[in-house]
């Protein structure tokens, strides 16, 4: 009995032995699937992430691919950029390479996570892009030599992040990636960007305010001359011309007269305005120092002065010129549009710091406005007086003999019956 009782024991130890170890196994089985199931989750995740690096990193691609043809794209030579801008651009660009530097050194220790890197590679290739087709632009209105090395600083940073973006799109290419390869160039760009600006006036702090009286007064004069010259080619032409030809002189000498008067009160608005921002403006301190602290708005308006000034001289040259037969009709159109664009650069410089309810500033809107309005009339007389000159010129037969006339007439009827005869033909068959 006893030894039948010590079997039964070892028979249910040996059963419960079996038992363990087939749970053990089961255990064991279940955790290598698990264990499998996250190395396989683990391995999409870095794939899903690489994927989406290499989509970004694709389409930055585009966008700078896109950037360098603007280079050498032949619709691009109109549009230009400012030194300013070009500046703000390339220093922006330089801090995006930074952010770049660091997401790329984070991915490159933990690859399952590259949303840094994505981001910054995104912000990176915009304004890269942004800071070539700028940098292509200024160089349109820089002096040859720097243009030439800006254009070039511009390829050599375009090529260096577009090395940059093919070796993060390849798992064996991706550790090489420096991305402090691309500040360089930008530094370059920044640079020239800085050399490109515009110097500050060589005046003394004392003779800065004096020179935007200057200016206004030497544009105002040139306005008042411009106004006489006009009246002058009036009487001339009076005296040299006649019939259709006087009558289209004098509508466009008419038209310029009005649109020298409407500049003349703009400008003395103006005038007025700057004054008026000036005394509000300066508190304790001088006029001279008050245009000293604002240097860049004072070098607008001085600028604008000057430009508004030219504009005038230049179609008073261009109306004389017309009347004398000697210039085209284009010229004026072009220079009407020349002096609404430096009108509207006065106005913009003007009240960039003028009081919004100012009653100044509200007239000097009036008086852009009636600029505007005079130009387009300038235009107008310019093109209504081309068609008519050209019309009459098409049916002058004042310098043709009698025998001249009558075969021309002749000819013509001739012309006349054989078209006749032609059109029976057709309406025959």
């Amino acid at each position: 009995a006893a030894q039948g009782l010590a079997r039964e024991k070892e028979a249910a130890l040996s059963r419960e032995q079996q038992r363990s170890a087939q749970e053990t196994a089961q255990l064991r089985g279940q955790l290598a699937d698990k264990e499998s199931q996250e190395q396989e989750l683990q391995r999409r995740l870095l794939d899903e992430q690489f994927a989406v690096l290499r989509g970004t990193a694709a389409e930055a691609e585009r966008i700078l691919q896109d950037a360098v043809a603007k280079l050498d794209d032949p619709l691009h030579l109109r549009c230009t950029s400012s030194p300013d801008y070009l500046v703000s651009r390339a220093q922006a660009a330089l801090d995006a390479v930074s952010a770049l530097e660091k997401g790329h050194a984070q991915y490159l220790v933990s690859r399952s996570d590259a949303s840094a890197l994505v981001a910054a590679l995104t912000q990176f290739s915009y304004l890269a892009a942004d800071t070539i087709v700028n940098g292509s632009a200024t160089s349109h209105l820089a002096p040859t030599d720097p243009a030439d090395r800006l254009v070039d600083t511009c390829r050599e940073c375009g090529a260096r992040a577009l090395e940059l973006l093919g070796q993060l799109q390849e798992q064996q290419t991706l550790h090489q990636a420096q991305p402090s390869l691309v500040r360089r160039p930008l530094q370059g760009i920044l640079q020239l960007g800085q050399e490109l600006k515009p110097k500050s006036l060589d005046v003394r702090q004392e003779e800065l305010g004096a020179m935007v009286d200057k200016e206004m007064a030497a544009t105002a004069t040139a306005i008042e001359d411009a106004v006489r010259r006009i009246e002058d080619m009036m009487n001339q032409a009076r005296h040299a011309s006649s019939g259709v030809k006087l009558e289209v002189n004098e509508r466009i000498l008419n038209s310029c007269t009005d649109l020298m008067k409407a500049i003349r009160l703009l400008v003395t608005t103006s005038t007025s305005l700057q004054k008026e921002i000036v005394e509000s403006g300066r508190g304790a301190a001088t006029q001279q120092e008050f245009y000293a602290k604002n240097s860049r708005w004072t070098e607008g308006l001085i600028s604008a002065s000057k430009a508004v000034g030219w504009g005038a001289t230049q179609l008073v040259e261009s109306a004389d010129r017309v009347v004398l037969h000697t210039g085209k009709y284009e010229e004026l159109i072009v220079c009407s549009h020349e002096i609404a664009a430096s009108t509207a650069q006065l106005v913009a410089a003007s009240k960039v710091k003028a009081d919004k309810h100012s009653p100044h500033l509200s007239r000097l809107q009036e008086c852009s406005r009636a600029v505007n309005e005079m130009a387009a009339n300038v235009v107008a007389s310019s093109k209504s007086g081309q068609e008519q000159i050209e019309e009459r010129d098409t049916m002058d037969f004042s310098g043709l003999s009698l025998i001249k006339l009558k075969k021309q007439e002749m000819e013509t009827q001739v012309r006349v019956l054989e078209l006749e005869k032609t059109l029976e033909a057709e309406r025959v068959r």
